[in-house]
């Protein structure tokens, strides 16, 4: 057996990689699984935008290798899109960088800007992959805490007395996941005067803004952010395109180059026909969004039946494609209990303990299935919950 890496010795093969694997076997055609643990849009882009791929792949010359920057058209849409979204004038041919979806764009950064050794701040409850990635590039983890008594904000002045000193790199991620909490703009101006202060690398992810949120932002709305952040952003949950992995990365452009360094040694470009479609879909009118929230809206509605039928605590005011749910103290140990849940009701939910410490007491359903699963799915659920939880009259903001 060849030894494997040491910078791997820390990284567990991500959750869903192995436990999705589980959940499938347990799928049967007379008492189908309802999974409701992923982010995985379950709808269809605009048929427009299925024409685009189907006549570009029709096309001889659309299966070559493409510019590793992405074509000029992609891009364009991009900077169009940031414009009329979040008010950003974004220079397409140096400020922009389609990806293969913004979780490639998170392995690149950390290995544009971070040296090992260096610190890199996650947060907790978040994204498992930010911590994942700076294992992999040897950076040293410093998790901030997001908590409820903050109401998952960022506790902004406890950074300032800390030592920021050996931070390269900031995370943040508003509309944040799982919790669903948003940033105002003075937040995240103080974010941003921060990363000024100690020179690092402040970088927002941002795929959840237009999913239940009247109020889509970028962080290089806010002044100074030019200099210290970058952008991540894509279709995936958006556009209904999460398969398709397409993304792109926005910022300064001495910034966007350093992650085209690596990113060009990492791929040969992306499928034409990809690209050209993506072009239509950054074309979405205001509409199209509304249209797919009202959707999400009344698939939320019976999400947080589910949650109260659970004997689960939430808030009202979250944003983005989930419902974080706080549960109930008479359950001792969450993971073995959702897992009781799977195995008695068929119904997968995500524990909050693979975002941290702080989400160890939550769960985090998925709003990515259809009104009349999510009917079916709170009907096994009250049939469990009657036998071993007591039901809540009411639901408890959080």
């Amino acid at each position: 057996m060849i030894a494997t890496a040491r910078r791997i010795e820390n990284v567990e093969e991500y959750y869903f990689s192995k436990k999705l694997a589980e959940v499938k076997s347990l799928d049967t055609t007379e008492f189908p699984v309802i999974n409701l643990g992923i982010g995985s849009p379950d709808l269809s882009p605009r048929q427009v935008v299925l024409d685009a791929l189907k006549n570009s792949a029709q096309q001889p010359g659309s299966h070559g290798y493409q510019s590793y920057k992405g074509t000029p058209a992609f891009r364009q849409a991009i900077a169009a899109f940031n414009e009329r979204v979040y008010g950003v004038a974004l220079n397409s041919e140096t400020e922009i960088l389609p990806l293969m979806g913004s979780k490639e764009g998170i392995m690149h950064i950390c290995m544009a800007f971070v040296n090992e050794g260096d610190e890199v701040l996650i947060p907790n409850p978040g994204y498992p992959t930010y911590a994942a990635v700076a294992a992999i590039v040897g950076a040293r983890i410093r998790s901030y805490d997001l908590k409820e008594e903050l109401n998952w904000r960022i506790d902004i002045e406890a950074l300032k007395k800390s030592d920021l000193s050996k931070v390269k790199v900031m995370w943040i991620n508003f509309p944040h996941m799982p919790t669903g909490t948003l940033a105002s703009k003075e937040e995240l101006k103080q974010l941003v005067d921060l990363a000024r202060k100690h020179q690092f690398l402040l970088v927002n992810d941002n795929p959840y803004s237009l999913i239940l949120n009247d109020s889509p932002s970028s962080i290089l709305a806010i002044e100074g952010a030019q200099e210290v952040c970058l952008e991540l952003n894509s279709l995936s949950k958006s556009h209904n395109m999460a398969g398709w992995r397409l993304g792109w990365v926005a910022g300064r452009k001495e910034y966007v180059d350093a992650v085209l360094r690596v990113k060009s040694n990492m791929d040969s470009g992306m499928f034409l026909p990809l690209q050209q479609a993506a072009v239509e879909a950054l074309q979405n009118g205001r509409e199209w969004f509304d249209e797919l929230n009202a959707i999400y809206q009344k698939r939320k509605v019976v999400a947080e039946k589910i949650i109260q039928a659970l004997a689960c605590s939430f808030s009202p005011n979250q944003s983005g494609l989930f419902v974080w749910g706080k549960v109930s103290d008479e359950v001792s140990d969450v993971e073995k209990w959702i897992d009781e849940v799977l195995y008695s009701t068929k119904v997968f939910i995500t524990p909050g303990f693979i975002f941290g410490s702080n989400g160890q007491r939550y769960i985090r359903l998925s709003l990515c299935a259809t009104v009349e699963k999510l009917e079916e799915a709170l009907k096994r659920i009250e049939t469990f919950t009657k036998e071993n939880v007591k039901v809540p009259e009411k639901a408890t903001v959080i």
